[in-house]
């Protein structure tokens, strides 16, 4: 790990002063910053840290019925509070699904969306990535490409963003509440991770020095909290990153889906919003073969890396899989709790669950 400046801020303001100078980077629990920096992948030259400044760890709730999130609130905090999670059900089966408990306990909300990608040439300072040296190639192209995009990829880039978090704030119309040296702004969940094209070193809408402050859901939101449910497959049921994992939020009245909301995540360098499949799913009648013609909808643009013959080939069938699974469960209802395995393909409705 290479020197570096330690500086803890008692202001947003004068956070945002210290992180605007080049080679700064913000610390909150660290848990995917600070293994980067031990490897070399990232090498910054300033750490500032946010984890004492003031009212960036509550939750709020608002007079829609829709809730703000401090950046800092932790992800076990957010899971586990009652209201939050009968309100929006798949934003807390997705927070439980990912990482371990320990890591769920310091890990912030800020810091889930801000996760850089898990792609091993990333990581590995030996290896050529456009992300972490613009200019320098794409190992990954031409190599292994098992758990890399399949939407959304570029020649520049075919890494995946990581977050399980994101996939059901993307479906759900979040906004991101950012503060910077210019002021203050909102962008949707949606757009505010960017798509590799020829810049894949630029991530996300932030700019030198902006800071994520909070997230918001609308009141609207919560009207998906009977039938909505996130899924995720892996190599292993717990402790692992998805290879392709989705979002399903319906509303259904008289036996018709009256209105729908899907995401992908493990597909590409962002949440993927399905928009053109919910719109296939309205007026129809719960059943596998609409969830189908919205899964196909969904990965329509779908490419493998390298080709028909591509080692993530397998990837497109098996998210057009996951999304019907998700639709599927999301109409069968959101479970009284949350199942004991969140987010886990091999836990139904019913299965043992915990509060």
């Amino acid at each position: 790990m290479n020197s570096f400046d330690y500086i803890r801020p008692a202001t947003v303001a004068e956070a945002i002063a210290a992180a605007a100078e080049p080679g700064s980077a913000f610390l909150a629990a660290g848990t995917n910053l600070i293994d980067m920096m031990k490897t070399g992948a990232l090498r910054p030259y300033r750490l500032v840290d946010l984890t004492h400044l003031p009212g960036l760890s509550d939750v709020e709730w608002l007079a829609d019925g829709g809730v703000r999130i401090g950046a800092l609130v932790r992800n076990a905090d957010l899971a586990h509070d009652p209201e939050f999670a009968s309100r929006f059900p798949a934003v807390a089966e997705a927070l439980l699904s990912g990482a371990s408990a320990q890591l769920r306990n310091a890990a912030t909300v800020g810091g889930n969306l801000m996760q850089r990608t898990r792609c091993r040439h990333f990581a590995d300072p030996a290896s050529a990535c456009n992300r972490r040296v613009p200019g320098s190639g794409c190992d990954a192209i031409g190599g292994e490409t098992r758990t890399c995009a399949i939407l959304g990829h570029s020649e520049a880039c075919v890494a995946t963003h990581p977050s399980d978090f994101c996939v059901p704030l993307a479906a759900l119309d979040a906004v991101v509440e950012i503060a910077g040296p210019t002021g203050t702004r909102e962008v949707p969940l949606e757009d505010f991770h960017l798509l590799p094209g020829d810049r894949p070193m630029l991530e996300t809408m932030l700019e030198p020095g902006d800071l994520i402050t909070g997230l918001r859901l609308a009141g609207d939101a919560a009207a998906f909290s009977a039938h909505s449910r996130y899924l995720k497959l892996r190599d292993r049921t717990s402790y692992a990153f998805a290879l392709v994992s989705a979002a399903a939020c319906l509303t259904i009245e008289a036996g018709e889906i009256t209105a729908a909301r899907i995401a992908l995540g493990g597909v590409a360098a962002k949440p993927w919003r399905a928009k053109a499949a919910e719109r296939l799913l309205i007026g129809a009648a719960p059943g596998p073969e609409p969830f189908w013609r919205a899964a196909e909808a969904a990965l329509a643009d779908a490419t493998p890396v390298g080709g028909p013959d591509g080692d993530n080939a397998f990837k497109i069938a098996l998210a057009g899989r996951i999304v019907t699974r998700a639709l599927k469960a999301a109409a069968a209802g959101t479970p009284a709790r949350i199942p004991a395995l969140p987010g886990s393909v091999h836990v139904a409705n019913g299965d043992p669950a915990h509060a």
